[in-house]
């Protein structure tokens, strides 16, 4: 009972440490979405140049950060016409380039981590579009359409679809301010956190039970901790399947990093471990039921040779110059401890900020009818009155 109690006290100390941060990237993250609409997305990626790479990375970063919505988006938009690459150049910027990911990162880790992330991600992506123009056939390519025709169904598929911006002329101050605007943020708020709560806690759960009952010297002896160039190399190609193995995707791989950090992973190996969220097992499984087996077992190939790379690059880059953490490691991975400090005033203001959206949201959103509508496609539902361009909303302004 006592290790249960350690476990449970340790993934309520970390969710208290970073609330505040999670509530005001997502909160940001909407912000984003009200303003960048998925119709437009389409329309954006039609080959895999230069150019509209950076637009798949920039759009990406504008998105949900759930990976089961963006790899559901991603097979949406490679069906309505968007190349292959850069539908996975924006699967990846959507999970690893997005606003929440960075705060929670500084929260936990420290500002290089986020530094690391926010450089990685494009290194990351830069690879995978070699390695597609390098490997990826036209035979990949057109057995990939050929099974996302199908219409197989993943997870999230009503809420990788649903398009909730705000259009029309204005700014996008004056849009965002409006009463639409206010509204769209909302819808996006609650959908986000519906769509990612569980992988999120469920990771803070996992997260607690490895603090509280593996000691630190099994970590230690698995990523070869103060054997120098060898952990170095060791770290970014083993997380990537320890990462496989978690279960656990979006932002609630970030607390298990933690874990790893004081364990003795490398500053590579954390964010080769984060960035792995989109090869986990049952991701995986829904590559398989998208594109077919094969395209499934290269995306995992490329996918985890990117991850592992970009890791390591950006390891080797941090320490000549510099910049890579040093000392003792103190991710904050905390047991339960709740006082009146600058984190709890944060988490009072921003469950505020929570509530007023969960209101607006259920008052002038979505309601249930939209949260109901998250696993199933557009297609497969009754169609409402709303103002998206891509898919009609239940809601009024």
């Amino acid at each position: 009972m006592d290790a249960v109690t350690d476990a449970l006290s340790f993934a309520f100390g970390m969710t208290w440490e970073v609330l505040w941060a999670l509530i005001l990237g997502f909160a940001l993250s909407s912000a984003v979405q009200a303003v960048v609409s998925k119709q437009q997305m389409r329309r954006l990626l039609p080959d895999d140049s230069p150019r509209t790479l950076a637009i798949a990375t920039g759009l990406g970063a504008a998105s949900s950060s759930c990976s089961y919505a963006s790899v559901a988006l991603a097979r949406s938009l490679f069906r309505k016409g968007a190349d292959f690459a850069a539908a996975m150049a924006f699967q990846f910027a959507s999970t690893n380039l997005v606003i929440e990911l960075g705060i929670i990162l500084a929260v936990l880790f420290g500002w290089q981590f986020t530094a690391g992330e926010f450089i990685g991600g494009p290194i990351m992506i830069v690879l995978m579009a070699l390695l597609f123009r390098r490997f990826l056939t036209p035979r990949h390519v057109a057995e990939a359409r050929a099974h996302a025709e199908r219409g197989a169904l993943g997870r999230m598929e009503g809420h990788a679809e649903m398009d909730m911006s705000v259009g029309g002329h204005g700014s996008i101050w004056q849009r965002l301010r409006s009463p639409e605007g206010f509204t769209a943020i909302s819808n996006y708020f609650v959908m986000d956190w519906a769509a990612v709560w569980m992988d999120v806690f469920g990771g803070l759960l996992i997260a607690g039970a490895l603090a509280a009952w593996v000691p630190n010297s099994f970590w230690q002896g698995l990523f070869l901790q103060g054997h120098g160039a060898v952990s170095t190399l060791w770290g970014p190609l083993i997380a990537p399947l320890v990462a496989m193995l978690s279960f656990v995707c979006s932002i609630g791989n970030v607390p298990l990093a933690a874990v790893l950090w004081n364990g003795g992973i490398s500053f590579g190996g954390v964010l080769a471990f984060i960035f792995a969220d989109l090869i986990i097992l049952p991701i995986l499984n829904i590559y398989r039921k998208y594109y077919g087996r094969r395209v499934a077992a290269f995306l995992l190939v490329t996918f985890y040779a990117t991850m592992a790379a970009a890791g390591l690059m950006v390891d080797l880059l941090f320490k000549a110059l510099g910049l890579e953490p040093t000392g003792a490691r103190h991710a904050k991975v905390i047991q339960a401890a709740v006082a009146l400090d600058y984190t709890t005033v944060l988490n009072i203001v921003f469950l505020g900020l929570a509530a007023v959206l969960l209101i607006r949201y259920f008052r002038r959103g979505g309601g249930v009818a939209m949260l109901r509508m998250m696993n199933t496609p557009m297609g497969k539902t009754h169609h409402h009155h709303g103002p998206g361009p891509d898919t009609e909303m239940p809601y009024a302004n």
